[in-house]
């Protein structure tokens, strides 16, 4: 099982940092699309990555057009709250491409009505926006790390029986 993460347009670079952490110690690929809301340097940007910047693999992309592109014949996942299908209903490969818009307003709508058999979503209050851009991530990687077993993750610092 490869897992990839993909930002588009990232905003805020706790989210984006805590994603990178995410993907360091799920061995997810991590793959943002420019431009970011912030500076790739930003002392917040590390800070909540970690010291895991060096365990990463990550991909950069000029536009959202460029990243379609370079994936057009991979499972790609679109995550959105105007998703067709629940993120736990869907049955992922061996490869899937994990895809999150920006934290202000998703991904593009437009693009969205094209792909409808490909958008998922996590369930929340009708009420509220959203959830974290962070918290989506970590929920959605799981349940695809879950449906693999977790084989591609180690058992280390379990207690034993004493």
């Amino acid at each position: 099982m490869k897992l990839h993460i993909c930002l588009i347009e990232p905003e805020i670079p706790q989210n984006t940092g805590n994603i990178a952490r995410t993907c360091a110690v799920t061995g997810a690929s991590l793959h943002l699309v420019r431009p970011f809301g912030f500076e790739i340097t930003s002392a917040k940007l590390k800070r909540a990555g970690l010291d895991y910047w060096d365990k990463l693999d990550i991909t950069y992309y000029d536009s959202f057009d460029e990243f379609l592109v370079k994936h057009e014949n991979d499972n790609l996942f679109f995550y959105s709250q105007k998703g067709k299908n629940c993120y736990t209903d869907i049955t992922y490969p061996e490869e899937p491409y994990l895809v999150f818009g920006k934290e202000s307003c998703g991904l593009p709508e437009d693009y969205l009505r094209t792909r409808p058999d490909d958008t998922v979503r996590i369930p929340m209050r009708a009420s509220l926006r959203s959830l974290n851009l962070g918290n989506c991530v970590a929920i959605a990687a799981y349940e695809v790390l879950r449906q693999d077993n977790f084989e591609t993750l180690k058992t280390a610092g379990i207690l034993s029986e004493i």
